[in-house]
């Protein structure tokens, strides 16, 4: 199977798998103000990803690309969405198209669409910093993503079997290219102490791609004679892996991503820490089920929404909603706790 074919599978198999409300973000619950003291009008919902300036707290994450004229017209309709909101724009994994010169055009229509628009480009952590290079000159991309799938290598049927030396590639790579590095999970959740090596390493964020989005291990199972569904459950929460983050480095930038469905999921992601927020599987059915105006349309509704959401919290900026008291409760809780993290300090902040 070439891989412009498995990535053509991995698009039907993401729509028909879905989202399960697996994420934790139900674990959590904001405080009420009865008196915000703000009028809607005031909101501003402008952030900082490292460096990087973004009118939005919200981005569409990594997809595809790579896998023909289906990926093409899926990444030009993002390009325009993305362009139309003025919303970042990551695109998937660019080795296909380092390898097949032939592949670039449905990575390159993303630049050519939105040509003054936050694009981030995408690698996996077997790429070398030459490689690196590469893919951010393709698309003159604002930031390289550097995604972390063992999980999903280790179910594909023709996936890696070594995941040595990663964690240096990766350094190398925050060494010598010229772009922001984000290191993101794909759906397994990242804990504290992958967080810290990847800091260390020389990352400018990490998306911690939580457990309870889409799910590359029940994706590739379905791909598989002999399934192993015992992958099909493991990783760590969005919200869980959130939380033990920012409470082992509250100073550093933290994407969330995983499961996230609308604006109060969104919204208690940046409580939890996130400076923004990636969406991927949901922008993908709006875009499949209503086209490019239903997939615009629910990006606008879901920033408008996020704006009253803060509004009744009193939070006038995003720097203000990581700070709104909130209570964790449920499984949430319960991970925490075990993991030494004092869930109260959310709760009387």
């Amino acid at each position: 199977m070439t891989r412009a074919e498995r990535k053509r599978q991995h698009i039907n198999h993401a729509l028909s798998t879905g989202q399960k409300r697996e994420t934790g973000l139900d674990d959590i619950t904001f405080v009420h103000v009865s008196l915000p003291d703000l009028a809607l009008e005031q909101v501003d919902i402008s952030t900082k990803i490292g460096e990087l300036s973004s009118s939005s707290p919200i981005f569409i994450n990594a997809m595809t690309g790579g896998g023909g004229k289906l990926t093409y017209e899926i990444n030009k309709s993002l390009a325009r969405a993305a362009s139309q909101a003025g919303i970042p724009l990551a695109v998937g994994s660019q080795m296909s198209a380092l390898k097949d010169p032939s592949e670039r055009l449905s990575y390159e229509i993303v630049r050519k669409e939105n040509p003054n628009g936050l694009i981030f480009a995408n690698l996996g952590s077997e790429a070398t910093a030459a490689q690196a290079k590469e893919a951010v000159e393709m698309i003159g991309a604002n930031a390289l993503q550097i995604h972390l799938n063992v999980i999903q290598e280790i179910v594909m049927p023709e996936g890696d079997r070594s995941f040595s030396g990663a964690l240096e590639r990766i350094e190398q790579i925050c060494s010598h290219v010229s772009v922001p590095v984000i290191v993101k999970e794909v759906g397994f959740g990242m804990s504290k102490e992958s967080a810290g090596k990847l800091y260390e390493a020389g990352a400018a964020a990490v998306d911690i791609g939580g457990y309870g989005g889409t799910n590359f291990s029940k994706i590739e199972n379905l791909r598989r004679q002999r399934q192993i569904s015992f992958f099909n459950s493991w990783g760590i929460s969005t919200a869980a892996s959130l939380a033990e983050i920012r409470s082992e480095f509250p100073a550093s930038t933290m994407i969330a991503s995983g499961g996230l469905q609308d604006a109060l999921d969104v919204a208690k992601a940046i409580a939890l820490g996130a400076s923004c927020t990636g969406m991927a599987g949901h922008f993908l059915k709006a875009l499949t089920d209503s086209g490019e105006e239903g997939l615009l349309e629910e990006i606008q509704l879901i920033l408008e929404e996020l704006k009253m959401i803060m509004t009744v919290l009193g939070t006038r900026t995003i720097a203000d909603l990581q700070k709104a008291p909130l209570v964790i409760k449920g499984e949430t809780h319960h991970w925490l706790t075990e993991r030494g993290i004092n869930t109260s300090s959310y709760s009387v902040r």
